[in-house]
């Protein structure tokens, strides 16, 4: 049997849907530019990282551990990399001695680059810490998506 108030909510979310295309079709999409350097030790997460992040229009370069990012920075260019997206738990060197290596250099832009913490310890105490040794925000992991792009959109504004 077919409720009214089951189709009734059938056609309206058909209805809404249509509504929510048509506005985020007249949204304009955000350009996203600028080079990420992404220190990050599990390929699965590099890769999907990788993807989710050039598909937005981001140029990206991937080091292996904390160790490879400092000198993956140290030879660049002031300003080649936008931000870096620092896993936690790496070996060789954790990302929270990456970061304070980075803001140790003697170039000031080198040593101000944004870095940002992705990491599986998201408690309020994890973020603190983050934010504490030099990193300029704290994304769990999983990745959402949607807060990755917000938190990017806001420190690279």
């Amino acid at each position: 049997p077919l409720f009214l108030s089951e189709l009734r909510g059938c056609l309206y979310s058909v209805i809404n849907a249509g509504e929510q295309d048509a506005e985020v079709q007249n949204k304009p999409e955000k350009l996203r530019v600028g080079r990420i350097l992404l220190a990050e030790d599990n390929e699965l997460n590099q890769e999907i990282a990788v993807e989710i992040l050039s598909g937005a229009g981001f140029g990206m370069e991937v080091a292996g551990n904390g160790q490879i990012a400092v000198e993956m920075l140290e030879k660049s260019q002031p300003g080649y990399y936008q931000l870096v997206l620092m896993d936690v738990q790496m070996p060789v060197m954790n990302g929270y001695e990456a970061t304070k290596k980075i803001r140790s250099l003697k170039d000031p832009v080198l040593s101000s680059v944004p870095i940002i913490a992705m990491t599986a310890n998201a408690f309020e105490e994890d973020r603190q810490e983050a934010l504490a040794c030099g990193m300029n925000g704290h994304i769990a992991k999983p990745i959402d998506v949607e807060n990755l792009f917000a938190t990017l959109d806001e420190i690279l504004e």
